[in-house]
């Protein structure tokens, strides 16, 4: 991977957390909360302006940030401080770094659906000679809207079926002509483990409509993948040797780009794809992991802010403190572990 690869991973990384944090600076001002200072990078700063009552800085390693507001973790007296704002206000500021992430990735998915169109969808427009799907059930002009009780959103859920199969034997759930019909035990031919796509789908022409529907699906098939992942790691399907922190994302990255330009004549419309393609899903995985109800993420403040909502009164900020100081340090060990995982496998 060349320098220049790693400086495009690491300004890619580097702009998907400044557009969660900035998510959550932005809508902490329009709530009218102090903040303190508006950070990018984590560890010793190595650039810093004040501005108003705002530190802006950014800091030597680039795997994460924060905004850093007034009452966050601990009482004030101030009535600008982010404990003194309603409940709706804190929500809001909460979850408005995830939905920034999303919104990129939505963004991004829209952008990557242009450069490839037309749009690819799951109605089947053709089947080769002696297609064994046809001849189990699948017709021309069927719309696949489920398989193996999966709702389909876009192509690339059909593609995570297909790839996760063993017997090739699936159980699809079609529309045709405007009823949804069950097809059970549609089978493919399987060789050395390969399972073998008889059939092609219809394209569908790009529109502002067409578009904006399938970056939406996308995104949905993007979140939902990392929902299953997740699901997979605690089931053990994956191991937390399998896990990847920044080192390894930005690795990632790097390998999308060195491998669409190792030809002599660069494909730029596909570099620019796989790049934006990558983006929109780590972005999105950003945005849900955040989420998720555990101590010092987003989600979980999210979860105090409600039993607050229910009890009608806040948790003590030094119990809060604490539990998200224990889930702080949880996650600091993991980071050390995965990052040192990641450096290992670069070498």
């Amino acid at each position: 991977m060349g320098a220049v690869s790693i400086i495009i991973a690491i300004l890619i990384f580097g702009i998907i957390i400044a557009i969660h944090e900035f998510g959550h600076f932005a809508v902490a001002k329009l709530s009218g909360v102090k903040v303190n200072e508006f950070s990018l990078g984590m560890g010793p700063c190595i650039f810093k302006k004040q501005k108003g009552e705002t530190q802006y800085s950014i800091r030597v390693l680039p795997i994460g940030g924060y905004c850093a507001m007034e009452g966050e973790d601990a009482k004030s007296e101030n009535e600008r401080a982010f404990c003194n704002k309603s409940i709706p206000k804190r929500i809001a500021i909460v979850v408005a770094g995830a939905a920034m992430n999303l919104i990129l990735g939505f963004v991004l998915l829209v952008v990557t659906t242009v450069i490839n169109a037309p749009i690819t969808t799951t109605q089947v427009n053709w089947f080769e000679d002696n297609a064994k799907s046809q001849s189990t059930g699948l017709q021309i002009g069927d719309e696949i809207v489920k398989c193996n009780g999966m709702t389909i959103f876009t192509d690339m859920d059909l593609s995570y079926q297909f790839q996760t199969d063993e017997d090739a034997k699936f159980d699809l759930v079609v529309k045709r002509d405007g009823e949804k019909i069950e097809l059970n035990d549609v089978e493919f031919a399987k060789s050395d483990g390969v399972l073998h796509i008889d059939f092609k789908v219809k394209p569908q022409s790009a529109n502002p409509l067409s578009v904006a529907s399938y970056a939406v699906r996308k995104t949905l098939s993007y979140g939902r993948l990392i929902y299953i992942s997740l699901g997979d790691l605690i089931g053990g399907t994956y191991h937390i040797n399998d896990l990847s922190g920044p080192v390894g994302i930005v690795d990632a990255i790097g390998d999308v780009i060195s491998n669409e330009t190792k030809e002599s004549s660069i494909d730029w419309a596909a570099l620019i794809d796989s790049i934006l393609s990558m983006a929109a899903f780590i972005t999105i995985n950003v945005g849900l992991f955040n989420l998720l109800p555990l101590p010092a993420l987003d989600g979980g403040r999210l979860v105090f802010l409600i039993i607050e909502a229910v009890r009608g009164k806040p948790v003590k900020p030094e119990h809060e403190g604490m539990v998200h100081f224990i889930g702080i340090a949880l996650l600091m060990i993991l980071m050390v572990i995965v990052t040192f995982n990641d450096i290992k496998r670069l070498f």
